[in-house]
């Protein structure tokens, strides 16, 4: 997560976009506004040796382990006339292709005419563009504005330990009803996974995709940011942060 900001504070207006993906250890991240103490029982959260983190956006708690993420950063003014609902359905749109390419049935739960819901978990709640694979919830997105940049993040599950998170939550976690793709019988191994999301990607935006890796200022940021930010309870716990 800390990378996450470095890069959206050192993105510049002439920058090419970026496209970052991810791996977690098992852990879950909260939203921007989550209290964990209503949602979570910290006492089997440690136990389980389970990590957690405060995300800069919004929406649920949601877990991670199984999941490949990816995160999203470009010009606000390039989505300058679309609506902020409106832009997770053109953004979400690689993700609609890469499922296609996996032989799955995804929609968006607009499409599907269902009604939309709210938790404090994210895997319990219905938004708009959620995608819907089988009449399951799969993954997650985010987003977070700045005055000229937009950046989104989400989750792909590729399977889900609901032994390990059973008891992590205090209310209904939504595990048992969300989707994953081992779920749906996937066999592909995680390279094959990712080869076919940057194919999904470029295909849906005509992009092309040029490996690279942070710069000095991003991984000082970074570093920063990790220290005295997303290491720390009052952040993780109580959502009060410094400026960095």
């Amino acid at each position: 997560m800390a990378v996450d900001e470095a890069l959206l504070q050192n993105f510049k207006k002439d920058d090419l976009p970026i496209f970052r993906l991810y791996r977690w250890e098992p852990s879950i991240s909260l939203g921007r506004f989550s209290n964990i103490c209503e949602s979570v029982d910290l006492h089997n959260l440690h136990k389980q040796n389970l990590s957690y983190v405060r995300r800069m956006t919004g929406g649920g708690i949601l877990i991670h382990g199984g999941d490949l993420s990816y995160s999203l950063i470009l010009p606000r003014e390039s989505l300058k006339n679309v609506g902020v609902k409106e832009s997770y359905r053109y953004l979400c749109r690689f993700l609609i292709e890469f499922y296609k390419k996996l032989g799955l049935n995804a929609n968006f739960a607009s499409e599907l005419n269902l009604n939309s819901s709210k938790s404090n978990i994210c895997m319990a709640a219905h938004e708009p563009y959620d995608i819907i694979i089988d009449g399951k919830k799969m993954g997650a997105n985010a987003q977070r504005y700045t005055s000229k940049t937009l950046f989104q993040h989400g989750s792909i599950p590729m399977s889900i330990n609901n032994e390990v998170f059973k008891d992590v939550f205090l209310e209904e976690s939504g595990l048992k009803h969300a989707a994953a793709l081992d779920k749906t019988g996937q066999k592909t191994a995680d390279k094959e996974f990712v080869l076919l999301l940057r194919e999904a990607f470029v295909q849906s935006f005509e992009a092309n995709l040029i490996d690279d890796s942070m710069q000095k200022s991003e991984q000082s940021s970074a570093d920063a940011l990790l220290m005295h930010k997303y290491s720390q309870e009052r952040w993780n716990i109580n959502a009060k942060h410094n400026e960095i």
